[in-house]
């Protein structure tokens, strides 16, 4: 059994930046074990730049510049075996994005990957999510960021088809989001959900995750269409001040969250799904698994 398999992810997100350092734990006997560590935040909302101005500003440069600075200075420290950082949404509909990419690189040490909606959706369906899944079952996975949502179908255990939409938390709050991407995600939820019977959604996200915890929801658990229903016309009730000290939401997350559980229940609705299954786990998670099925696969060879 080997406990010194350390890895470390970095989620440069719409909303914000995350670097989680997890070790993995391996048993003969079962499935390998992973134990999140330890996970920073930088709530640096890039989205906001990236969708109101079409680039990140000079300003938010600095600060991402900074964040990654620290990251790497605390990645030294952890000492992982490897890491991976990849940028999604907000990154990748700014035009200096890949300049900014190339300028971390250089100043800070961190390559960062540029992703697309596609690998962003298969990375955040691994063994973290999978596990919940019954073969014989029908799912529809959403992911809600803060600048896109990543819709995948899954029929019988298997994944049938993937879309990105233009559709985030931070985009809808900014107003960015037209009624033609709206049209467009109702249409291919129902052509892809509406021959299967008994489908089930599964969310991820940083807004599903809160919303599920704030219902007393475990790890796992589901939660119904209703429940979250009926949460959003609380918090909607609130102003933002009051959503804070009321309900305790970051707030980064008091105003992101009621655009996002807008979407989660728009995506219930279409794909006529009565519950929400909530794994708790995202992208960085994600990025460790690759980051483990890497090594497992070159130290084979």
């Amino acid at each position: 059994m080997n406990s010194n398999l350390r890895f470390a992810a970095i989620d440069i997100g719409s909303n914000a930046i995350r670097l989680l350092f997890s070790r993995i734990i391996e048993n003969e006997l079962k499935p390998h074990f992973l134990i999140k560590e330890s996970l920073i935040r930088m709530p640096l909302r890039l989205g906001k730049d990236s969708f109101n101005a079409g680039e990140i500003s000079e300003a938010n440069c600095k600060k991402f510049l900074n964040t990654m600075i620290g990251f790497k200075n605390l990645m030294d420290a952890y000492n992982p075996m490897n890491y991976r950082a990849c940028a999604t949404a907000a990154m990748r509909n700014a035009k200096n994005g890949k300049d900014l990419a190339r300028i971390v690189e250089l100043k800070a040490g961190i390559k960062i990957d540029i992703i697309n909606g596609a690998e962003e959706a298969a990375m955040i369906l691994t063994k973290n999510i999978n596990q919940h899944l019954k073969k014989e079952k029908s799912y529809l996975h959403i992911d809600v960021g803060g600048g896109s949502t990543e819709l995948t179908s899954i029929v019988n255990g298997q994944t049938k088809n993937s879309k990105s939409f233009s559709i985030g938390s931070v985009r809808l709050l900014e107003g960015k989001v037209s009624k033609k991407s709206w049209n467009d995600m109702k249409e291919w939820i129902k052509s892809n959900t509406n021959s299967v019977t008994g489908i089930k959604a599964i969310g991820s996200g940083g807004n599903i995750n809160k919303i599920a915890s704030m219902l007393g929801k475990k790890k796992g658990e589901h939660v119904p269409y209703n429940s979250i229903k009926i949460l959003l016309k609380k918090i909607e009730a609130k102003d933002f001040h009051q959503r804070i000290t009321t309900f305790g939401l970051r707030p980064d997350r008091a105003d992101v969250i009621i655009p996002a559980s807008k979407i989660y229940l728009n995506c219930m609705k279409w794909s006529k799904s009565q519950k929400i299954l909530v794994p708790q786990s995202g992208l960085a998670d994600g990025i460790i698994e690759q980051l483990y099925y890497t090594y497992k696969s070159v130290s084979k060879s």
